[in-house]
């Protein structure tokens, strides 16, 4: 990108661009419309050369669709019938000139106008480009540009409502509230440098402890929400386990809803994990279904025996299938042994045969642990393993879409960067430091907290987040 741009603090930022971008925003393949969007300087006089309809793209009326088809200029041939919207700047999402083609959904269609685009002068945008402007045109800063990743890759009702609140700058503001304290204790700090003879009175003035101490307060409760924020956004990596014939791909595709994984009587019939996404009612989670753990027969067999064992590793929660129906075996007893202290939801499962199983020998192996009673193939227990999920991750509540929480690691880095120099400008404070070095650990606070707002920020770090994004969005 062909671009110049410099950010400081209590700056806006400035962007100089000479190009125009395209990109097909809506993903390949069949569908009811296909989306090719133009952002940048051109963007009108391109589609003005291939859209004809009642008036030029330049004569039309901002933020309206307008009906027309894609002509190639060349050939005069009609490309498609399409929906133009054209959305003049600053009121856009980059803050540019945009033009958004709607066209039939179908590849062939969409590539041979963004081929007509390339040729008009376009050049292809590069992934997140168009999020990227928006950043550097300062309509969203860097944490709502962040958000908007997790808004499209959310994988649940409460990693959406988490992203979407981030979006809509839940964290930004913290962030402008904890930097205009800091900003405030740190103009006084350096109006009193002037009168160093008057800096002990001044010290007692700004009561440096009373002014920080609920920021720093703030800021640790932020950092302690990473974990869950963490799981939230790339859900619960959640491991079904269990010997051969207890229910486990039963259970994963009751809670999936669908017939993911193959059940049959014939014990081995799972040979390799399985993973599928799963949203339990606004809780995400990976779920994991493993070959049945038991003295392998075969090559196979012991490879899908090793890799469940081997998936114990990132669990984050393991769902431990029992056969209500059967006294515990020896292989039951031997799984527990490789459960260790990870958090564990036991499942005792086919409650609707029979009962056998010993409770209280299952508690006595895997103490305080929650026990959920289910019938995978009816469907019954769910509700209580959702439930035992919030439990343990969520202290029993969901976050809202008013919660906020902390979901990316740069964010959390950050925070922690800021408060070691809070606590270094503390310390400071006690030692009876001059105030040019309490000074200098809040200048170092205070921009830790603009890397998460982007008003200070690394061009790699820049290019590091938004590669992270799909082409066209």
């Amino acid at each position: 990108m062909n671009d110049r741009w410099s950010s400081s603090p209590g700056q806006k930022r400035t962007l100089l661009l000479d190009d125009t971008i395209v990109a097909i925003s809506t993903p390949l393949g069949d569908g009811g419309i296909g989306i090719v969007r133009l952002s940048g300087p051109k963007a009108i006089t391109i589609a003005d050369t291939l859209f004809k309809g009642e008036s030029k793209v330049k004569d039309l009326p901002s933020h309206v669709i307008h009906y027309g088809r894609i002509i190639d200029p060349g050939s005069c041939e009609v490309i498609d019938e399409i929906l133009l919207t054209l959305m003049r700047r600053p009121k856009t999402y980059t803050r540019e000139d945009v033009v958004e083609i709607n066209c039939h959904g179908g590849i062939l269609a969409l590539r041979k106008v963004l081929e007509l685009a390339l040729k008009g002068g376009a050049r292809l945008a590069l992934p997140g480009e168009f999020t990227k402007r928006a950043f550097l045109n300062g309509r969203i800063d860097l944490a709502q540009a962040e958000a908007v990743v997790d808004v499209v890759r959310a994988k649940s009702e409460s990693s959406l409502k988490v992203a979407t609140h981030l979006l809509r700058g839940g964290l930004s503001e913290k962030i402008h509230s904890f930097r205009h304290t800091l900003m405030d204790i740190l103009a006084q700090l350096e109006a009193a440098i002037d009168f160093e003879e008057e800096e002990t009175q001044l010290m007692g003035e700004i009561d440096f402890d009373q002014k920080m101490g609920k920021v720093r307060d703030q800021i640790q409760e932020l950092i302690e929400t990473t974990q869950r924020g963490s799981l939230i956004r790339e859900g619960i990596r959640t491991v079904i386990l269990g010997r051969p014939n207890v229910g486990k791909s039963s259970l994963l595709n009751a809670l999936i809803g669908r017939e993911r994984a193959i059940v049959t009587p014939i014990p081995g019939t799972t040979r390799d994990t399985i993973e599928e996404m799963v949203d339990l009612e606004g809780i995400p989670l990976k779920i994991i279904d493993t070959a049945g753990i038991r003295q392998a027969k075969g090559v196979v067999e012991e490879e899908g025996v090793k890799r469940a064992f081997r998936s114990l590793d990132d669990a984050d929660l393991i769902f431990l299938v029992l056969d209500a129906s059967q006294p515990l075996t020896e292989e039951d007893q031997d799984i527990t042994k490789k459960i260790g202290g990870r958090p564990t939801i036991i499942i005792l499962n086919k409650i609707d045969l029979p009962l056998r199983i010993e409770l209280e020998e299952v508690k006595r192996l895997l103490p305080a642990r929650k026990i959920v009673e289910t019938s995978a193939i009816q469907g019954a227990g769910l509700e209580e393993i959702r439930e035992g999920v919030k439990e343990i991750f969520f202290c029993g509540g969901i976050p809202t879409g008013e919660s906020l929480i902390i979901t990316h690691l740069r964010h959390k880095e950050a925070l922690e960067k800021t408060l070691l120099e809070l606590t270094r400008a503390r310390e400071a404070v006690q030692r009876g430091d001059s105030f040019e070095f309490i000074a200098l650990d809040l200048r170092e606070a205070i921009g830790s907290l603009d890397s998460i707002t982007g008003e200070r920020i690394d061009e790699e770090i820049l290019e590091r987040i938004f590669s992270q994004f799909c082409v066209g969005k």
